[in-house]
């Protein structure tokens, strides 16, 4: 497979392209304009001698005397020119001694033919040993009639001999300048690359071992400055979440290890000398509520890891006013012989769009967990309203609350304020990290703040529809 090129190659062959483009348009356009000056020059010399022609033929039976009065007017540049004077019928009457050959200046019919009408004609013909001429047809208008055309006729070899060594200059230049353009645009990519080369070496230096090194910013406030700084904030972003992996592995093996050590001490224990059917019952009474436990870490674990992708598919629209009435029955039976009271507070319609099972559990999760945290005669209120184009699901309760300090770190797995009320409850602290995963991926967010009756107030805020 052919290797690509390298981005200062690709610059370098871009920046020479648009160049020679450039140029060629340029000489182009640049040999076009000296060609239609050089016409235009011609035309205006003609024109010029014609003039003086046909002011001083008056009378002449030869050319001498106007070939004089044009080197004494005109100088040197006059003398490039040849004329000749005709009647009406075409007959020459005066010809310029300098006029090559002995063959008259040809008159053609479009020539003649405006001769008649009293205008002027200039044209291009072929003439002596294949050169081209310019020719420049001047009627003598006396009394409304025609009594004389003057005809001046110059070489076009000279404008031809500019034109072609214009042309080869240009051959020789263009190509020179290019590649000129290109040896300098291509020292000038490389330099201008060379910290992307440097920032590529650091970021293969830079392993999951090693995620606190930077790529050095070079301090212009270029481009590539703006590009060092997004490097290390992706690193930056990318060692958080390193560090989160690598706790959040810590934490699962100690909870996994506490039941699994309570499950291997309690089977030591029965084994190690004969005990009664009551006894062994007890060991595998204890066992079986291990087992659950570990049962359900591994589906919370599970359900932390799926939380933070919705597939498309299964978005639908969610009415968050029946959900707040379901999960109204179900707290109702959670909290059942704990004293605490499920109640709806205010349900105003509201609808997101999303997976209806997963918000369910992660309102289901707030619930559960304010029921939890609640004591007996405390109060878990639910209600659904909207603000803006936001629908709120709120679940607020009249336990402890939350302290400010710690109002984001119990959003984090495995994390429980109270940690010896929570295992005598069965909390894992993997709820509200499923929650905040599921509302993230849904595009909003889980916030909890100080209740009105100084309990935690959880806070869902999705997107409405």
């Amino acid at each position: 497979m052919r290797r690509p090129l390298s981005i200062h190659t690709r610059l370098t062959l871009w920046y020479t392209g648009v160049l020679l483009a450039t140029l060629v348009v340029v000489s182009v356009v640049g040999y076009s304009l000296l060609a239609w000056n050089l016409a235009q020059d011609v035309d205006q010399s003609l024109l010029t001698v014609a003039e003086v022609v046909r002011d001083r033929s008056a009378g002449a039976d030869t050319g001498s005397p106007v070939e004089r009065t044009l080197r004494e007017l005109l100088g040197p540049d006059g003398l490039d020119q040849f004329f000749q004077i005709i009647d009406p019928a075409g007959t020459p009457r005066v010809r310029s001694p300098r006029l090559p050959g002995r063959a008259p200046l040809p008159l053609s019919p479009a020539a003649r033919a405006n001769a008649a009408h009293g205008r002027a004609t200039f044209e291009t013909l072929r003439f002596e040993r294949g050169h081209d001429v310019r020719v420049l047809t001047l009627p003598v208008i006396r009394d409304g009639a025609l009594v004389e055309v003057v005809q001046v006729g110059m070489s076009l070899a000279q404008r031809e001999r500019t034109l072609r060594r214009y042309f080869q200059s240009l051959l020789v230049l263009v190509p020179l300048a290019v590649a000129l353009a290109a040896t300098g645009g291509a020292l000038m990519a490389r330099a201008a690359l060379r910290p992307v080369d440097q920032m590529s070496a650091a970021a293969r230096r830079i392993t999951a071992e090693a995620l606190g090194q930077r790529v050095r910013v070079q301090g212009t406030g270029d481009e590539l400055d703006r590009l060092a700084e997004t490097l290390n904030g992706m690193l930056a972003r990318l060692e958080t979440a390193f560090a989160e992996i690598r706790r959040f592995s810590a934490d699962a093996a100690h909870e996994l290890r506490t039941p699994l050590t309570a499950l291997k001490g309690g089977l030591e224990v029965a084994l190690r000398a004969e005990r009664s059917p009551e006894e062994y019952r007890r060991v595998l009474a204890g066992s079986l509520e291990e087992v659950e436990r570990l049962g359900r870490l591994a589906e919370d674990l599970l359900a932390l890891s799926r939380a933070s992708a919705v597939p498309e598919s299964r978005r639908d629209r969610v009415d968050l006013e029946a959900l707040a009435l379901d999960l109204l029955d179900v707290g109702a039976r959670l909290s059942a012989g704990t004293g605490v009271a499920v109640r709806l507070k205010e349900a105003t319609p509201a609808a997101v769009r999303g997976d209806a099972d997963a918000l369910r559990r992660a309102a289901l999760n707030l619930v559960e967990n304010a029921v939890k945290y609640t004591p007996p005669g405390g109060t878990v209120a639910t209600s659904v309203t909207r603000d803006g184009e936001a629908a709120l699901f709120v679940v607020e309760d009249t336990g402890p609350g939350v302290p400010a300090a710690d109002a984001e770190r119990i959003f984090e797995p495995f994390v429980r304020l109270d940690d010896a009320r929570a295992r005598d409850i069965g909390g894992i602290g993997l709820g509200l990290a499923i929650a905040r995963s599921i509302v993230a991926a849904h595009g909003g967010t889980l916030t909890v703040e100080r209740g009105a009756g100084g309990g935690a107030r959880f806070v869902i805020r999705l997107p409405a529809v």
